[in-house]
Order: C-alpha cells, then structure tokens, then sequence
C-alpha cells in the first residue's frame, strides 16, 4: 500500500484501477484538496495499492504516517476504470 499525490485531476474516484509502473492498482480511498485555497491545480491524495489489501485498508491494519509516497502529474496517470460502486473484489 502506498499513498499516492495527483496533481491535477484524472477523473477517479474511490475504487478507480489505474496503471503505475507497469501493474493494476485500485484507489482504495481519494481525498480532493486545493479546491478553494492551496496550490494553482487540485490535489487527489490516494491510498492505492493492489485488490488483496483492501481487506487491510478496510480494517486500518497500516499506519498512514508510514505509508511511502509517490507523486505524479495528471497527464500521466493511466486509468483503467475511473471508478467502482462497491470495492468489494469477490
């Protein structure tokens, strides 16, 4: 699991697949920031990480604060879905 910074706005929502170096990756939570104050484009801060550790992500068996961070324009996010109604992966 990784948090992952999106400047910019590609289009996801909660439960997006995207593409990052070369693997599916779901969006397992977004939070939009910069809206009304903050940087020139909107920010999507983005908990990702592969369908098995959602159960994880669900739970809270990780520690934010520890998660590594990438970060990526827009224009470079590969989407895959831009989002699910249930992130239940059954």
């Amino acid at each position: 699991m990784k948090r992952l910074i999106i400047h910019g706005d590609p289009g996801v929502r909660n439960g997006a697949v995207i593409e990052r170096d070369g693997d599916e990756k779901v969006l397992f939570g977004v939070t939009r920031n910069g809206d009304w104050h903050g940087p020139e484009r909107v920010q999507l801060w983005c908990v990702m990480g592969d369908r098995e550790e959602y159960e994880d992500y669900e739970k809270r068996n990780y520690i934010p604060h520890w998660l590594d961070v990438e970060t990526v324009d827009a224009e470079d996010v590969t989407v895959v879905t831009e989002s699910e109604t249930s992130l239940s992966f059954d």
